[in-house]
């Protein structure tokens, strides 16, 4: 590590190197004391800390490893290079709410690597977002990660390092409600991703054609250039829907020549915890011959509402109840406005496989599910009171410049709490974000669930249509350094990012 100048840090390295505190602490400290504005909760501090001891949690653990690792996908008869966490995706962790997860990542990368744990209201200083709230995990080393997961739900883990979430290191992380009556016969966890690594190009190639900007197209005409997608529109999501080429689409680590299986018996009833693990791409989920009953989204009940499809963008979680009838149907995700799809089937008897390309009414339907439809259950909603801070934040950016960012501001890395928001522990904080770009984008904060206005659903992560704006009220009730971005990895990294740091 490079010994800074600046004498203040170097006293700080060299004082907490000295009570045995990790240099990579000690790192993201330094970062954090460049900020003039506001003197911040670190994400080590007593306040964390004591905060994780508030959380209780039962004493049980459940212990996980995690190996980064360049790996080989089979794309029904096509090898595609690509990395991750063993196989895609990673095998489901699971465990009980208020329990502790104890999780190693081992790096077998060339490069850092990290692990978000997407959703929890966890530690801060376990959130897996280099240089904020940790260093990233080096080549041939490892980091443990020890948190309790007190919020039970549907989540997932992905790294937080660069365009790596467009690659294959992702995977369930479900944590069970003791308390939950579950009534339905089996679950069925359904990861959708966009898939190109390996196969087109690798995401950091990626990342380098879209950075140079996409120009201006008129009319709609629907075309590929390179791995940009141009012309491809939704009216569910307002417009454009997205800027990648993607060859195919995956179910569970599929593709639809050698899809996903799952087999139930006629008349079961079955919780579908359908997470969206893609980088830029919405899909429009639905099971042919079948209405879906939404009971949770980003981990939070809601009141169950039935729907004939649901639309999950980028790093949002849905679960569903759905009773199946005798047969054979397809499940699938359409990945929205770019004239493709996800395919799986459902087993319940016997009958003929439908086409890949089987036109089924649900998708046709005006019944989409939507987060707008929803209503926060009684038991999560949040109490009634005033905000004591008003923060507003505005995306900006557009796709012909490929200038995507926060205020105006694109983020950088190497001076994360530039620009960053100041809040205070105990507030209730009304969060008003204003799209002012063309495109939608779905919209991620760190370490809190939030509620939507007027009894909407509480959430994490929330699609905001083109020239509209989401207002959401948080509890501050988790100390540390949060960021908060746009969940299109490709926008994220290029600039649509802020943080949210709790002042000390």
């Amino acid at each position: 590590m490079t010994v800074p100048s600046d004498p203040r840090t170097r006293f700080l390295l060299t004082r907490r190197a000295f009570l045995g505190v990790s240099v990579g602490t000690l790192a993201t400290i330094a970062l954090a004391s460049c900020a003039p504005a506001a003197s911040w909760v670190q994400p080590d501090g007593a306040p964390v800390r004591e905060a994780e001891r508030r959380r209780g949690g039962t004493g049980k653990v459940t212990t996980a490893t995690l190996t980064a690792a360049p790996s080989a996908l089979d794309l029904a008869g096509t090898t595609a290079a690509t990395w991750a966490f063993g196989s895609i995706p990673a095998p489901v962790i699971r465990l009980g709410a208020g329990d502790t997860l104890k999780a190693t990542v081992r790096n077998q990368l060339d490069t850092d690597t990290s692990v978000h744990w997407h959703g929890l209201a966890l530690r801060n200083d376990m959130d897996g977002v280099p240089p904020v709230t940790q260093q990233p995990i080096r080549p041939d080393e490892s980091f443990d990660y020890e948190f309790i997961a007190s919020d039970p739900g549907t989540y997932w883990f992905h790294p937080h390092v660069g365009v790596q979430l467009d690659r294959g290191l992702y995977g369930a992380l479900i944590v069970e409600d003791p308390a939950e009556a579950g009534d339905y016969d089996d679950e069925w966890v359904i990861i959708l991703d966009d898939w190109l690594d390996g196969v087109t190009a690798t995401p950091d190639e990626v990342l380098a054609e879209l950075s140079r900007g996409m120009g201006t197209m008129t009319g709609d005409m629907f075309m590929r250039m390179g791995n940009t997608l141009m012309g491809a529109t939704s009216d569910l999501l307002g417009g454009d829907a997205g800027d990648v080429y993607y060859p195919t689409y995956l179910i569970n680590g599929k593709p639809a020549g050698d899809p996903a299986q799952f087999t139930a018996s006629p008349g079961q009833r079955i919780r579908l915890r359908i997470i969206n693990a893609g980088s830029d791409t919405a899909f429009r989920v639905v099971v042919g011959g079948h209405t879906l009953t939404i009971t949770h989204t980003d981990g939070f009940p809601v009141t169950p509402t039935e729907v004939d499809s649901i639309l999950i963008g980028m790093g949002e979680r849905y679960d569903a109840v759905i009773t199946f009838a005798d047969g054979v149907f397809p499940l699938i995700a359409q990945a929205e406005g770019k004239r493709d799809r996800g395919f799986a089937l459902v087993r319940t008897g016997d009958g003929s496989v439908p086409a890949v390309d089987v036109s089924v009414p649900e998708l046709d339907s005006d019944r989409a599910g939507t987060a707008d439809l929803l209503r926060a259950a009684g038991e999560v909603t949040l109490p009634t009171r005033g905000p004591d801070r008003q923060i507003s934040i505005a995306l900006t950016g557009s796709m012909a410049a490929y200038d995507w960012g926060v205020d105006g501001r694109r983020f950088d890395m190497r001076d994360p709490l530039r620009g960053a928001h100041e809040i205070r522990q105990g507030e209730r904080v009304r969060l008003t974000i204003d799209n002012q770009t063309t495109m939608w984008h779905p919209f991620h904060l760190h370490g809190h669930t939030y509620q939507h206005q007027d009894g909407g659903p509480r959430k994490d992560t929330s699609i905001i249509l083109p020239k509209q704006t989401l207002t959401v009220d948080f509890d501050a009730d988790n100390p540390g350094l949060w960021v908060a971005h746009c969940h299109n990895i490709y926008h994220a990294e290029t600039g649509m990012t802020t943080v949210i740091g709790y002042r000390a």
